[in-house]
């Protein structure tokens, strides 16, 4: 678990052109390679790797017995046919998307631009979009959705299991100094005994749809910072608006787009959690990096929490919570003379938001206030990596989801994760590389290991037997449909072959043993140049995209 993955969207700091953590690494020769045909755990990967080939896919369910199954019907998201629109169509669709983009806030800081991360309004720039919505089959987006809930759930549970937590984390401890300051903070915790009575999580689920089984598998579960709520049903309305006008030339349906109102749904779960503070002073911190050209995705939500809550919001980095910030005797936490009702972290899940003891003062005071923080540190602690990869482990589940069915659900989009202390799995990463991605224990992008890069990092941690190795962790390599599409980036059109990732957002919030929010809260679309590996301007990049349910 983690903020962000394959699609360069990072989770909070608009790197558009560069990658989030990525599962997957897609180059134009991928075909030659094997592809997974199967949901592997450890044990399965090791029986199962050389049939591959085969046309059922092996899953393990109820606690590690394996099963076989048949790969899903055919009916696939099949790509719109962007060869057959006339050249002058598509200018013109351009030209109304970049008129409707500016006019209607789906905009970023323009990077050449230096005040646009600072100041709002500044040297803005329509954000990178696809000009038309990708297909996508609507049963899947339906089984995202439901899925949604139980993640939450399996969030929330996981939080509370200290232990678990911890002896996850142990060897990440010792080889990753970030985790480890991470986990002091959650140790502190449970020493003075601080409860979170009042628990907020705005999750992302990252999901790709396999070309060939058509399965969705999970590659992520994002509990900090999942951004582009606020924008990313702008998208929508972008593309229902283009093909209100441009469908009948295109055959393409405006209704078959989704609805999309992931920043109403966030701002509304932000509003309930601050009713139930049950303090009408108080306000809602963003927690910001001190340069964010993503900050109107940010703004949407603060503006619609005053509009329609008219519960007010600020904005301070960590720099300034620890000079400004203060904790009252009762717990209360007050941040430039502001009493501060919950802590919405857009920040502080990466090393580089950490730069000195300043701001791991200001991470220690929030979490020993009273405040609603989301998310709180164990909420942040179960979305790692390595805590995704133990919850993969057989039987593992169980200890936290009571409903066979709801475990079942959440297995079946599983992809392959496997510890670095597995031989076998290891020699078989270094035997084929191109079947997995390495990922250390970081949010943000541009940190995963592909290709030949994998067989040498593995190797040179042998030769070096130390526990640096418990800093990773190796996931299958997934292969969705690659499909042509047009993407807009400063304003000039480019027609690139491209793979696509669907995040669904969720919510969760609860009051002691009563759950008064759980449930999806709309998707985010994200599309690449399929060639890209980290997703340079040279190789590729990614955009803001929507759905077409096929």
């Amino acid at each position: 678990m983690g903020a962000s993955h394959s699609i360069p969207l990072t989770t909070d700091t608009i790197t558009l052109l560069h990658s989030n953590p990525r599962t997957t690494l897609f180059c134009q020769s991928r075909l030659q390679y094997p592809v997974f045909r199967l949901n592997p755990t450890n044990r399965i990967f090791k029986t199962q790797l050389k049939t591959m080939s085969q046309t059922s896919q092996v899953v393990p369910v109820n606690g590690g017995k394996v099963v076989v199954r048949e790969t899903q019907d055919e009916s696939s998201s099949r790509p719109i046919n962007v060869d057959g629109i006339d050249q002058e169509v598509v200018d013109k669709m351009v030209y109304d998307a970049l008129v409707w983009s500016s006019i209607h806030g789906l905009v970023v800081g323009d990077r050449s631009v230096k005040r646009s991360s600072t100041v709002p309004g500044v040297g803005m720039v329509h954000a990178p979009f696809a000009l038309l919505p990708m297909p996508f089959p609507e049963s899947q987006l339906k089984q995202a959705y439901d899925l949604a809930p139980i993640f939450n759930e399996l969030v929330d549970q996981v939080s509370l299991d200290a232990k678990f937590l911890q002896d996850s984390l142990s060897r990440t401890k010792k080889a990753d100094p970030f985790t480890s300051r991470l986990l002091d903070i959650h140790a502190k915790m449970l020493e003075i005994n601080k409860k979170e009575e009042i628990r907020l999580g705005l999750h992302r689920s990252d999901y790709m749809l396999d070309e060939q089984t058509k399965l969705l598998l999970q590659i992520e579960m994002n509990t900090i910072s999942s951004s582009f709520a606020g924008v990313s049903g702008l998208v929508g309305k972008l593309h229902r608006s283009l093909l209100s006008n441009y469908g009948e030339i295109l055959g393409l349906n405006s209704k078959r787009i989704p609805d999309n109102a992931a920043v109403g749904q966030f701002s509304a779960a932000l509003a309930k959690a601050w009713t139930e503070y049950n303090n009408p002073r108080a306000a809602v911190l963003f927690v910001v990096q001190a340069e964010e050209r993503n900050m109107y995705d940010q703004h949407w939500l603060s503006v619609t929490l005053k509009e329609k809550y008219n519960i007010s919001s600020s904005r301070k980095t960590l720099a300034e919570i620890d000079a400004e910030g203060e904790l009252l005797p009762d717990g209360t936490l007050v941040v430039g003379g502001q009493i501060i009702g919950i802590v919405y972290f857009r920040a502080g899940y990466t090393p580089n938001d950490y730069p000195s003891e300043s701001e791991w003062r200001a991470r220690l005071l929030m979490e020993q206030s009273s405040a609603i923080k989301c998310p709180s540190i164990s909420y942040h602690l179960a979305g790692t990596k390595k805590v995704q990869q133990e919850l993969a482990k057989p039987n593992v589940l169980e200890r936290f989801l009571d409903s066979k069915e709801d475990i079942a659900k959440l297995r079946k989009c599983f992809a392959g994760l496997w510890s670095l202390d597995d031989s076998d799995i290891v020699r078989k990463a270094i035997e084929m590389p191109e079947l997995f991605v390495m990922k250390p224990q970081r949010e943000g992008g541009g940190n995963n290991i592909y290709g030949n890069d994998v067989r040498e990092t593995l190797i040179k941690l042998q030769k070096e037997g130390s526990e640096a190795d418990a800093a990773y962790i190796l996931m299958q390599r997934l292969f969705p449909a690659v499909s042509p599409t047009f993407l807009i980036r400063e304003g000039i059109c480019y027609k690139e072959d491209t793979i696509s990732e669907l995040g669904v957002y969720g919510a969760y919030l609860r009051n002691n043993e009563n759950v008064i929010l759980n449930d999806q809260c709309g998707y985010l679309m994200r599309t690449k140049v399929s060639s890209s590996d980290e997703g340079g301007v040279a190789a590729g990049f990614a955009v803001l995209d929507s759905l077409y349910l096929t």
